[in-house]
């Protein structure tokens, strides 16, 4: 038996090397996703979703999908807490009943084209 190493191995090895530095890469990439959207959306508890989203990762992916769907859902305002009030005016908006009065609405854009001068 032949106990040389040519080029075939040689192939073999790197293919095996770059198969496995991407899946390292798409594990990374995927571990970071849900803090990384967290913190793009100003979430108030993006750090503790990047450390479960890490920790999802090391226990084999079994807290991973609930720290990427925890990135999306946005804790209800607490009392004492001063948040952004843009989301409570746009549940608002959604509906016409708790909706505050308004003035008259803005004014209609016209179909017409202006010419150019």
């Amino acid at each position: 038996m032949d106990s040389s190493f040519g080029v075939l191995d040689a192939f073999a090895l790197v293919v095996i090397a770059v198969l496995v530095f991407v899946a390292v890469f798409i594990v990374v990439e995927l571990g970071k996703l849900p803090g990384n959207l967290a913190r793009r959306w100003n979430h108030p508890q993006a750090s503790a979703i990047t450390a479960m989203s890490w920790i999802g990762v090391a226990t084999g992916g079994l807290l991973w999908p609930i720290a990427f769907i925890w990135a999306f859902i946005s804790p209800p305002a607490s009392g004492g807490a001063s948040r952004d009030n843009t989301q409570s005016q746009s549940y608002e908006a959604a509906d016409p009943d708790i909706a505050p009065a308004r003035g008259p609405p803005l004014r209609k854009i016209s179909s017409e084209k202006v010419p150019r001068t």
